[in-house]
């Protein structure tokens, strides 16, 4: 392809999937908020395709251009929920021109659209929550991103399903329930019959269900039910717990954060600083440079100077 490189960042999460593509001076987005496809406990490769395709294409055709040169794709569950990276590239170029296409954790497009390439240590929190500190060239370390059922610790589905449980105490009767999200939760489900059928039964991913009821849960915060402000000052609290764990020690203390969980503002970054400066009172946290599709066009344009380095990236010229 002559002219600027066509390049694609791509976000694979599980609030959706959204793209990023730069040609020359021009840029476009597309995306989409259907849950991921899960098959067999791990990510449904081929049904996830398709849509990642339609949206590149779409986001493309507005920047007059067809192929791509680079594409970066971050990717939640990477490497826990992907057996071969390798099946995603093969199946992206199957359904359209590209050439260098690198898959990464979404944990490291989290932290290059947050730090933008610098060195530290990113949360990111959405439907689960990890934290890699990494100086991009030697030191790795990951903490958490162990799924609702084992960790996930201050992510929308814990915020979720501690929201739902404190509903159900509410109805059996005892002390420590809240009213409010049980109201919430009856009008959010349509029952505890239903709700019980969707977390249990439901085709959606119940890591997503949990996490669909979090902004709930941030409404009854913010009309002062105690148990809700509890719940959010812990999930902050937790998160803090994470990002201080993921840092090499002797390294610089730099942190900053991602996901749209923090799209709660104060009720989730006052605890989380507050956690982060407890344990490191020198630490210097950062408002995001970007997000993780940032991160993800970030790489792309990187390019070449990438180093393939699993399990956080895999580059496939």
């Amino acid at each position: 392809m002559s002219g600027p490189p066509v390049l694609a960042g791509v976000d694979v999460g599980g609030g959706g999937v959204r793209v990023l593509v730069r040609h020359g001076g021009s840029t476009s987005r597309a995306e989409d908020e259907a849950a991921v496809p899960r098959t067999g406990g791990g990510i449904d490769v081929p049904a996830l395709v398709p849509r990642v395709v339609a949206l590149l294409r779409s986001a493309a055709s507005s920047t007059g251009s067809e192929g791509f040169d680079r594409v970066a794709v971050g990717l939640t569950g990477l490497p826990d929920l992907v057996d071969d990276p390798g099946e995603l590239v093969r199946a992206l170029r199957s359904g359209l021109p590209a050439g260098d296409v690198t898959v990464a954790a979404d944990a490291l497009t989290t932290h290059t659209g947050a730090l933008g390439g610098r060195a530290g240590v990113v949360v990111a929190a959405g439907t689960g929550a990890v934290a890699l500190g990494t100086d991009l060239r030697e030191n790795w370390r990951r903490t958490d991103g162990w799924g609702h059922l084992l960790g996930d610790r201050g992510s929308g589905a814990w915020i979720g399903r501690q929201g739902l449980q404190h509903a159900l105490r509410a109805l059996d009767g005892l002390s420590d329930g809240s009213p409010e999200l049980l109201a919430h939760s009856q009008e959010h489900f349509g029952g505890v019959g239903e709700l019980e059928a969707q977390v249990y039964r439901g085709r959606v991913a119940a890591s997503s269900l949990l996490a669909g009821f979090a902004p709930r849960v941030a409404e009854a915060a913010h009309a002062g039910d105690p148990v809700a402000q509890r719940i959010w000052w812990e999930a902050g609290t937790r998160l803090g717990e994470t990002a201080v764990a993921a840092a090499a020690p002797g390294s610089e203390p730099r942190f900053s954060w991602g996901g749209r969980l923090f799209e709660a503002g104060a009720l989730l970054a006052e605890p989380f600083r507050a956690e982060v400066l407890r344990h490191l009172p020198d630490a210097c946290l950062q408002e995001p440079a970007g997000d993780s599709v940032d991160g993800a066009l970030a790489l792309a344009e990187s390019g070449p100077e990438l180093v393939h380095r699993p399990p956080y990236l895999y580059r496939h010229g």
